[in-house]
């Protein structure tokens, strides 16, 4: 898919209108995670030393159109300027006088932050003279917000058919390491699908096995496999009533020369805890009062093997509850080799969706894979082979 960047844009001069994802953590009035602030900085500085004049549109919360004080944007402005290291003023509306006088009044080397775009009915409706009316405070359109991209709103696609449009470099960054992992990757290519569901991801898992060389299934998901071809999972996680949709996405890996890879070996426990008492056992010797909480040793050397030999991964969800000691050490051992590979250049390897970067930070690896996604259902379902919204707008 052809879009275009800010290197393609003019830029000077120009009010560039740019839709970003600055939905942070806030207590007690505070910033308390500015992960997403950090990632729009390159983009906001490079529209600045271009000589255009930046602002930025965002939504913060689920307002449901309604003006609620508590979501207000506004909250974010501080921990904004300190990141940007330039001054951002505030406007109360991201339309009408209000937007358009903070607009007449910005100058160069300066941003403006309107205020919630979801303050407005409109936004989520994508209704036309809603994008509009945002089209008209500027002349440029920048979408850095790939975390929303997968959103018909106003500011997500309604305006990128009405201005110049480009994606900006955290938007680039994204659409690049996607397409390298999956649309036109280096092989072989190891998926890595994780999490409690199988129903949650049909459309991943029934896309991946078309595209991918390996696919490796962890967590609840994995239990649920193993249930569909008679192994006996004891207490553990699964959705038995998935059976014959996990027999068909096995028959169509086989079909398609995807090798399924699932615990040959499992780490099992009789509580839901940690530090719980737990066993080893070989995957079809789970006893009846015990539940598969990670994968085995025999499993994670099978799994090393697999990456070693692979060109490519990606990575959805973790092997096993890795929030607990000591059921992290199967999802662990793994991260450990993808990072190596890594950096060892052998491997190229993207990441996304909360519980896999959480996972990913906790084993002390978040800056080892070549790219780690900030979005959560984009991602997905850009792995699911779903059409984007806000990335179709940018191609026009």
């Amino acid at each position: 898919m052809a879009w275009k960047t800010l290197d393609d844009m003019e830029l000077d001069g120009k009010v560039v209108l740019c839709r970003v994802d600055i939905n942070v953590p806030v207590k007690d009035g505070q910033v308390t995670d500015d992960t997403r602030i950090q990632r729009i900085v390159p983009t906001v500085r490079d529209i600045v030393a271009a000589g255009g004049k930046p602002v930025l549109l965002a939504h913060f919360g689920r307002p449901k159109g309604e003006r609620v004080p508590d979501m207000s944007l506004e909250i974010v402005r501080p921990a904004l300027e300190a990141a940007l290291g330039l001054p951002v003023s505030f406007a109360e509306d991201c339309i009408g006088a209000p937007a358009k006088q903070a607009v007449s009044a910005l100058e160069q080397g300066q941003v403006l932050l309107l205020e919630n775009t979801r303050y407005h009915a409109e936004e989520t409706k994508n209704e036309p003279m809603f994008a509009a009316s945002l089209a008209a405070l500027g002349d440029v359109y920048c979408n850095d917000a790939f975390s929303a991209a997968h959103r018909a709103h106003g500011s997500t696609e309604g305006i990128a058919r009405l201005l110049p449009s480009c994606a900006g470099r955290l938007m680039q960054a994204e659409l690049s390491a996607l397409e390298a992992a999956l649309g036109a990757p280096d092989r072989p290519v190891v998926a890595v699908v994780g999490g409690a569901k199988v129903s949650t991801k049909l459309d991943l898992l029934g896309n991946l096995v078309a595209k991918v060389n390996h696919l490796v299934i962890g967590g609840g998901m994995a239990n649920t496999f193993l249930a569909a071809q008679g192994v006996d999972v004891g207490t553990s996680l699964a959705e038995h009533e998935m059976a014959d949709t996990a027999r068909e996405i096995l028959a169509k890996a086989a079909e398609a020369g995807c090798e399924i890879v699932l615990p040959r070996d499992i780490v099992v426990a009789r509580e839901f805890a940690a530090n719980a008492a737990n066993e080893t056992v070989a995957v079809d010797a789970c006893p009846s009062d015990a539940m598969i909480l990670d994968a085995g040793p025999e499993t994670v050397a099978y799994i090393k093997g697999v990456i070693e030999n692979a060109r490519t991964l990606i990575m959805n969800g973790p092997l096993g509850v890795f929030e607990m000691e000591p059921f992290q050490t199967g999802t662990f051992a793994m991260l450990d080799v993808v990072a190596a590979q890594t950096g060892a250049g052998a491997l190229t390897s993207v990441a996304g969706g909360g519980d896999t970067v959480a996972a990913i930070n906790a084993s002390g690896h978040g800056d080892d894979f070549t790219y780690i996604s900030t979005a959560g259902g984009a991602f997905l379902e850009w792995m699911e082979g779903k059409t984007l919204p806000g990335v179709a707008a940018l191609a026009g």
